[in-house]
């Protein structure tokens, strides 16, 4: 069997625990983009919203090592993480008018395990995001 030169086998680092997970993930500085999935740690249960929706204050990972900032799962989801949980946070829009705090807006898209494989990124445990949600397409 031929190895490829330009084929890499990707490197799996795997974390002890979430905790450190999201310090590796503000460390790699990810950007507050439009669509982007941006690892976060979930800090507090905030029950059940006005529209079935469940909210939950998360850490959102920066540079300065997290923003903390509200956010929910839709209402359609079947499942929800917990305090303590390693999550993607899907951006859908950010408002410059409002407080930094409250300027990242969208929804807690899946659970993360504490481990991240290059080139790929950090690998999904379950998924919130029901299955009729359409996803962007990107050409």
């Amino acid at each position: 069997m031929v190895d490829w030169p330009w084929k890499k086998t990707p490197k799996v680092l795997e974390y002890r625990d979430n905790g450190q997970a999201f310090a590796q993930a503000c460390s790699e500085g990810y950007l507050p983009l439009i669509g982007a999935l941006i690892p976060a740690l979930v800090e507090e249960d905030g029950g059940l919203g006005p529209d079935g929706e469940r909210t939950f204050r998360i850490r959102v990972a920066d540079s300065a090592g997290g923003k903390s900032v509200w956010s929910c799962t839709l209402k359609e989801s079947r499942t929800f993480p917990l305090a303590g949980d390693f999550v993607g946070f899907r951006i859908v829009t950010i408002a410059s008018d409002l407080p930094d705090e409250a300027s990242l807006i969208g929804y807690i898209a899946c659970k993360l395990q504490p481990v991240f494989v290059t080139g790929k990124g950090w690998r999904v445990a379950e998924s919130y995001t029901p299955k009729n949600i359409k996803q962007d397409i990107h050409l």
